[in-house]
């Protein structure tokens, strides 16, 4: 093992790659027994976890700067080259997938795999490669957009990292400020992201329609792996958020309202749940990775060797920087075993938040690498692994005084009101994306209205004070994940529910729900979503009634707490 920095990239020789393919088709197709298919299996996944954590190497280096032209060019040629590779990949697939030892894998690495295999051969085809590498070059250049984008506030250049600070002053007009200046820096860019979107759901349409698909959400469940519910199912579960979290969070908002001492609750309100000032975090962001390191020596013995692995080979890069891609996330050098954790610290809560929220995916990944020998099964899907983040972050509670002093108190109530508050954002995100697929020919403006109808039926407390942008309906064009990762972000409401479980459990019994919790983390995607909440000891969040379950407890503790 290295670290990070030292980690060599090269171009792969993608000869020598379709090469052994080829091998490895031919080898599954002569097989005599088992043991040969079994080791033509493995022997291609060695190049492809090769190829994987080159890939990977490279999107993080262009993520920490999107503005470094060598690895801006080697993820187009990456794109390229990976698109151009779709034959020979489904070949292969199809070749697996009809093998005469298909049984013997299910038998030995369970159903999922073959699963798994059998849904990439209808996501996966070379009539799309063209639209592949395109989808990939307007993500690429939306990434960097955003990332480059700065405004002048108060005599500085900040990005929009650099805003959410000050739309935390305690100062009611520093927090307007921020906002407008945050709202406008949207707005400039609107015309880029609209095209960029409006490329993206043409793209995305015309796959689906060549793969045979009745719609793109069609697809984009498949391509999910989202094999145990549909979006019928998807819109009841967003009903029970409407119907049990709105009214509680609009509860929360009266409160926060006549806490803060004002007229009305703007958007720019919102995220101060204090009038003396939220929690920060006390120390530089080297002390904030060292307190977590303390906290996840203390926490467990697999936390704690988990946690000395990333800190021995610097597999973090937390800092905001003009020219970073925004947001966070956990990514893994497969060839290495090594998860990395990306993030903008930005001196608030959130960048406790990434110390555990998206540590809580790195040491799924750490364990699932080290154990489960199928690579296609250590992760899962999201609406699992997000619990294995979102959980974490409760898990985390009785160290954060160590992070936030005499405000750790504080911290909890604003985590958890966060936590709480946030699930009807993300089922607007859901609705959205479903009403835009389902209207693909829409306008940008007519997006904007629909976005503003949506946020009312799940936020009816949002309001952007007459700024002209957000009030159109703007706010959509800040998540990322409707441009890059489309239909994931439901994932994240599902995954609350049971993390919202195991914080009720934490409270009664805190080691039978830690054991629990790393069963499921352990588990990988060796098993179906409903499986695998089965074997995490949670219930399933479609049920009717599993979301006032899961929620009341918290409800009824914000009450206490606020």
């Amino acid at each position: 093992m290295m670290d990070f920095r030292d980690m060599p990239y090269a171009r792969p020789d993608m000869d020598a790659v379709r090469k052994d393919y080829e091998r490895a088709i031919e080898a599954l197709q002569s097989a005599g027994s088992y043991q040969e298919a079994r080791t033509a299996f493995f022997a291609l996944q060695d190049r492809e976890n090769e190829l994987g954590t080159l890939r990977s190497l490279c999107s993080v280096r262009n993520t920490i700067d999107t503005t470094d032209a060598f690895y801006e060019a080697e993820m187009k040629w990456l794109r390229e080259q990976g698109a151009a590779l779709i034959p020979l990949r489904k070949k292969y697939r199809e070749t697996l997938a009809s093998c005469r030892f298909r049984a013997d894998f299910e038998k030995e690495f369970g159903a999922q795999m073959t699963r798994l295999i059998d849904a990439s051969l209808k996501t996966s085809d070379e009539r799309i490669i063209e639209e592949t590498i395109r989808e990939g070059e307007v993500c690429q250049r939306y990434q960097k957009d955003s990332a480059m984008a700065v405004t002048d506030f108060r005599g500085e250049k900040r990005n929009f990292y650099g805003l959410l600070k000050s739309m935390e002053s305690t100062d009611r007009a520093e927090r307007k400020e921020a906002f407008l200046a945050w709202a406008g820096l949207y707005e400039s860019i609107s015309p880029q992201l609209d095209a960029q979107y409006d490329e993206l759901i043409r793209l995305r349409v015309r796959m689906a329609e060549k793969l045979g698909f009745d719609s793109y959400t069609d697809l984009a469940y498949l391509e999910r792996r989202r094999f145990d519910y549909t979006k019928e199912d998807a819109a009841r579960f967003r009903a029970q958020i409407r119907d049990v979290i709105t009214p509680a969070v609009a509860e929360i908002r009266e409160k926060q309202r006549l806490r803060l001492g004002v007229d009305r609750l703007r958007y720019y309100d919102e995220a101060l749940l204090f009038p003396e000032g939220n929690a920060d975090p006390i120390g530089s962001s080297e002390e904030l990775v060292a307190k977590a390191q303390r906290m996840y020596r203390e926490m467990s013995s697999e936390t704690g060797e988990f946690f000395d692995f990333m800190v021995r080979y610097h597999l973090f890069d937390l800092e905001s920087r003009p020219g970073k891609r925004l947001g966070g996330y956990m990514t893994r050098f497969q060839g290495y075993q090594a998860p990395f954790i990306f993030s903008n610290f930005n001196g608030t809560s959130a960048d406790v938040d990434v110390l555990t929220h998206e540590a809580g995916h790195a040491f799924q990944g750490y364990l699932a690498m080290r154990s489960i020998p199928v690579t296609m099964l250590s992760g899962s899907t999201s609406e699992i692994n997000e619990i294995h983040s979102m959980s974490m972050e409760h898990f985390a509670y009785p160290w954060m005084e160590s992070f936030f002093g005499e405000n750790s108190e504080k911290y909890i109530t604003a985590h958890l009101i966060g936590a709480l508050s946030v699930i009807p954002y993300m089922a607007c995100v859901d609705e959205f994306q479903h009403r835009v697929y389902e209207r693909p020919e829409m306008t940008a403006l007519e997006r904007r209205h629909v976005w503003r109808e949506i946020e009312q039926i799940y936020m009816p407390w949002r309001d952007y004070d007459g700024e002209p942008f957000l009030s159109e309906g703007g706010f959509w064009m800040q998540k990322q994940h409707i441009f890059l990762y489309p239909f994931y972000y439901i994932d994240y409401a599902l995954a609350q529910m049971c993390a919202f479980q195991y914080y009720g459990r934490m409270k009664e019994d805190r080691a039978s729900a830690w054991r629990d919790y790393l069963r499921l983390c352990r588990a990988g995607g060796t098993k179906g979503y409903f499986e695998l909440l089965s074997e995490g000891g949670l219930l399933n969040p479609f049920r009717d009634g599993t979301v006032e379950k899961s929620v009341r407890h918290v409800i009824e503790e914000i009450r206490q707490r606020y």
